[in-house]
């Protein structure tokens, strides 16, 4: 018994640090992806007003809320380079947005990729949705700033 409990007691380390975003395991073998989202919101405010919320932290100076989650290694006008911690080794993610009169239609969509074939792509399962629920909250506090910004004006 603890010869099976000295096995599993680093096994649970490891975990934890992967769930938390502290270790990232990127082998490179087996590399599986899944779709995120699409996640869509109609936010009542001009897209200029949108792109500013969502890029502040980007092009901006980082929120010290944010410094432990993002690092972001390069900034100008138009571009962040960043560096985000999470659980897996491979997501990228695209925000599309349009103009119209009443607003503007705001889609996220993005991709997630694992490694270790179908070990990955289980781990890929289990991390898809309180990621897609923590972009969700992220939409919502970026419709709730547009929005306020633009009654502000």
């Amino acid at each position: 018994m603890r010869r099976l409990l000295a096995l599993l007691a680093p096994l649970a380390g490891i975990y934890v640090l992967v769930v938390h975003g502290a270790v990232t395991l990127d082998l490179g073998i087996g590399r599986r992806t899944r779709a995120l989202g699409p996640l869509t919101r109609t936010i009542a405010a001009p897209p200029e007003t949108v792109f500013d919320v969502i890029a502040a932290p980007y092009l901006g100076r980082t929120p010290r809320a944010m410094q432990d989650k993002l690092q972001v290694w390069e900034r100008s006008s138009d571009m962040a380079l960043a560096l985000l911690r999470g659980p897996v080794p491979h997501v990228a993610e695209t925000y599309d947005l349009r103009e119209l009169s009443e607003g503007t239609p705001f889609v996220y969509s993005g991709e997630l990729g694992t490694d270790s074939w179908a070990l990955g792509a289980w781990w890929g399962n289990r991390v898809a949705a309180p990621w897609e629920r923590a972009v969700a909250a992220s939409l919502d506090a970026i419709q709730a700033e547009s929005e306020r910004r633009t009654s502000r004006a």
